[in-house]
């Protein structure tokens, strides 16, 4: 009678008024349920998503924790920990600032890295330091033509940016802050430049110790002005005193005149 049984089923439907559902419900054949086991036979099953906690996704574990579980579990030196950690610092008692160094780089990898191993070098020599602070950065561009003559128009652009950080050394010894210089010369990282201001703090006596200074300074500079306007294969040896007051220098002064 009907092309499609479904729209035989739909048509149905309508003039029996039968809800959807139960013309669905109608078509399909019922299987028998299968016997409910005794009370003796049941068992307690639980999927593996059941048996295993879900931890929340925002949880966020304390420093402490994780230095916990990473010791425990992968018993690193607290050396090899302490670079997943932020350097440890000292703090200055006075403020007064002792150096300034500044890093240059075209690298921001290159740069924080340095940075951060100076702050680290710092610290195990008893240095203040604060810092990296972010200089302005240097952007310097060249326009290069291509081709000469008729094809000068064809031109290339070039552009160079230099990235800088500043650390500063406060309240440092000085031969503390030479020390953390020569071990970061020492220890250069490719591509990464260092430029550094040191200042020396004296006393208000300073005028006495510069004097007392000075004759040690004279002493020390007296063999070599001494032979001042000789010649190095001088074999006389004699200074520029005794040259003056010899008979030989006399009589040729006496010639002349």
């Amino acid at each position: 009678m009907f092309s499609n049984p479904t729209r035989s089923l739909l048509g149905a439907g309508r003039r029996l008024r039968v809800p959807l559902s139960a013309r669905w419900q109608s078509t399909t054949p019922v299987q028998p349920s299968a016997p409910s086991p005794s009370p003796a036979q049941e068992t307690k099953t639980t999927s593996p998503a059941e048996s295993v906690p879900i931890p929340e996704a925002n949880a966020a574990k304390s420093t402490s924790e994780r230095m916990g579980a990473l010791d425990n579990n992968a018993r690193l030196p607290r050396s090899v920990q302490a670079v997943y950690l932020r350097p440890l610092r000292r703090k200055a008692e006075h403020g007064l600032p002792v150096c300034d160094l500044q890093l240059r780089s075209y690298s921001v990898e290159n740069v924080e890295f340095f940075a951060d191993f100076a702050i680290r070098a710092a610290y195990y020599l008893n240095l203040p330091v604060s810092g990296p602070v972010p200089l302005p950065r240097i952007v310097e561009r060249w326009t290069v033509p291509r081709s000469n003559f008729v094809h000068k128009k064809s031109q290339e652009n070039f552009e160079r940016i230099t990235l800088r950080r500043l650390i500063q050394i406060k309240d440092g010894n000085p031969q503390s802050v030479q020390a953390w210089l020569a071990f970061l010369r020492k220890h250069a990282f490719y591509g990464v430049g260092m430029k550094a201001n040191v200042w020396e703090h004296e006393s208000l006596d300073v005028g006495k110790a510069m004097d007392q200074s000075a004759t040690e300074i004279q002493k020390t500079l007296e063999p070599h002005l001494a032979q001042f306007g000789q010649r190095e294969d001088n074999s006389a040896g004699n200074n520029m005193f005794d040259v003056l007051d010899s008979d030989r220098f006399a009589e040729r002064k006496s010639a002349r005149a």
